[in-house]
């Protein structure tokens, strides 16, 4: 191993802040404070509200948008499709203004965050399309999300195209290299790439030195892993809590000890603690090995009363029918003790407690949170049972982990509360979960879902992802059939639309009538299209959807 060098401090995000021109009155605090408040509130209303209701907001902030503020709100990291939403509307609705390296860059970021890596290489081909400025750090973040993606020949590709275009790899650059490399069995070929970034004089950083030791690890080289451990405190750079977690879940699957006390030791002289699941991980490893397991308890002081410490007193209060008050229940979230949250909610059932909508409302985040859709279940089930209305929020993110989950039938009922509770979910929301299910190949569901939207959301947005639906399905005839009938309600087909039914009709060999929808397209290109606003805003959400770059790509793939 190299010896190690002293690694400067390092910004480890991958986006630069734009330059901010200097006035006087961005010397004051004042407007300083303004904006960070101007932010914070973009972000929530981002978060919280549907877009309808977002944009209706942001148009009346009293703002001029520029690359800066707008970099700002995007590196907040609202969710991945209000971003998306909010991208394209700041540009067509400030005719002065257009997006650069930075706000595209931070874009590119977000999706391949969630993982949405081919409309993330769209807006890397828009910017070269566009000839806007393309850096290291653009070629940092499109480097280092499609490393986390697994792809070691793309990987490989923009890695080649990056230095043949001059640009010097940074640090992050490096790591995100070597540790698709290493984690690919390129040993050799990572090991060059670490030799390289020496000889460079780029120092390595916590997360460089945390690849190779997972790596060494995994190969069970643990003696070379401690001394890299202690080599890189000499040289300036600390574990940090991401490290020492990645280090002791993977000597728990080797049943490697000496390794995990020594880094125990390490945290809690530097007060660092375990994330709750490898934190059970080292426990149950600890209590098969037969070992001591006080270092460990000594580390995680906040999650020392876990199940077995609660039980007592959910029996003291089972016994003695006690109706269990909010702050308890709080107190339990806190304490990610959900498996005692589970059972005290099964007991209210059983005394006809009733809780308020907030508290259940977090339960169901807190669960959904933690990657447990049962709990989530079990908290609505309590609220449908006591004829509680939740808050707008935890029926979405319901919604969203059932989704990822694969818990399909249950959307519907999820969708049928919420509407009952008198929230609307809003058009691209609605669009937007139509298409999932279709992608899940759930048609039924699809159906169903549509079938209990308000007539004002049955637009062309939403009989666009079922007709996509259909086409995910195989069943050509039954999406010209749903096309057939928006155009019968008054709904006019968007760009999108035609996307959609151009590729559906040409994966299923129509190639005719494929052609004759591609007239329509160019026709309406050409000519243009409605002039009243909530059929523009329609259309525009519906083009947002099935771009013929970012959506209809990654249905065609699906097949």
């Amino acid at each position: 191993m190299n010896k190690l060098k002293k690694a400067p401090k390092h910004i480890s995000k991958f986006t630069k802040k734009p330059p901010k021109q200097q006035t006087k009155t961005s010397l004051n605090e004042e407007p300083k404070h303004f904006m960070r408040q101007t932010i914070s509130t973009i972000y929530k209303t981002l978060k919280s509200s549907s877009w309808e209701q977002a944009q209706h907001q942001l148009s009346k902030l009293p703002i001029k948008w520029d690359s800066f503020t707008i970099n700002q709100i995007l590196k907040t990291h609202p969710p991945m499709d209000k971003a998306w939403l909010f991208f394209n509307w700041v540009s067509s609705n400030s005719p002065n203004f257009k997006h650069d390296q930075y706000t595209y860059t931070t874009m590119m970021d977000i999706f391949g965050e969630a993982n949405r890596v081919s409309s993330m290489k769209y807006l890397f081909n828009q910017m070269q399309l566009k000839g806007i400025r393309i850096d290291a750090v653009t070629y940092t973040t499109l480097l280092h999300w499609v490393s986390r993606n697994g792809d070691v020949n793309e990987a490989s590709r923009v890695w080649s195209e990056m230095k043949d275009k001059g640009f010097t790899p940074s640090v992050v650059s490096y790591t995100a290299y070597m540790k698709v490399l290493f984690d690919n069995g390129k040993v050799v070929e990572g090991g060059e790439v670490y030799k390289e970034m020496i000889r460079d004089g780029v120092a390595p950083n916590c997360v460089t030195y945390t690849v190779l030791m997972e790596f060494l690890v995994g190969s069970g080289k643990y003696e070379e892993t401690l001394e890299i451990f202690s080599k890189m405190q000499e040289a300036g750079v600390k574990p940090d809590k991401a490290a020492c977690n990645i280090l002791i879940e993977k000597c728990c699957k080797a049943r490697e000890m000496r390794m995990i006390n020594r880094i125990l030791q390490y945290m809690k002289e530097n007060g660092l603690v375990l994330r709750y699941p490898v934190f059970m991980q080292a426990f149950q490893t600890f209590e098969v090995t037969g070992e001591s397991n006080i270092l460990l308890k000594q580390v995680n002081p906040h999650i020392s009363l876990e199940d077995s410490s609660m039980e007592p007193i959910i029996d003291n209060v089972t016994d003695k029918s006690f109706t269990l008050d909010t702050g308890l229940l709080l107190l339990l979230l806190k304490k990610q003790n959900l498996l005692a949250v589970d059972n005290l909610l099964v007991g209210l059932t059983g005394q006809h407690a009733i809780l308020d909508s907030l508290t259940i409302s977090a339960i169901i985040e807190v669960n959904c949170d933690r990657s447990r859709p049962e709990g989530a279940l079990s908290a609505l089930e309590y609220s449908v049972k006591m004829g509680i209305s939740l808050e707008r929020t935890a029926y979405l993110v319901l919604i969203g982990i059932l989704i990822r989950s694969n818990i399909f039938e249950k959307v519907v009922e999820i969708v049928k509360e919420n509407i009952k509770a008198g929230y609307a979910l809003g058009l691209y929301t609605a669009a937007l979960l139509i298409y999932r299910l279709g992608r899940a190949r759930r048609p039924t569901c699809a159906a169903k879902f549509f079938s209990l939207l308000p007539d004002d959301q049955r637009g062309t947005a939403t009989y666009t992802a079922l007709v996509s639906v259909y086409f995910s399905a195989g069943a050509a005839d039954k999406a010209v059939k749903i096309f057939q009938n928006m155009q019968k309600k008054g709904n006019h087909p968007s760009l999108g639309t035609y996307n959609v039914l151009i590729g559906g009709l040409e994966k299923s060999s129509r190639f005719s009538e494929a052609e004759i929808f591609r007239k329509a397209k160019m026709s309406l290109l050409k000519n243009g299209c409605f002039p009243d606003t909530e059929a523009a805003f329609d259309r525009n959400i519906c083009d947002l959807l099935f771009s013929s770059e970012l959506v209809p790509r990654e249905i065609n793939s699906e097949r």
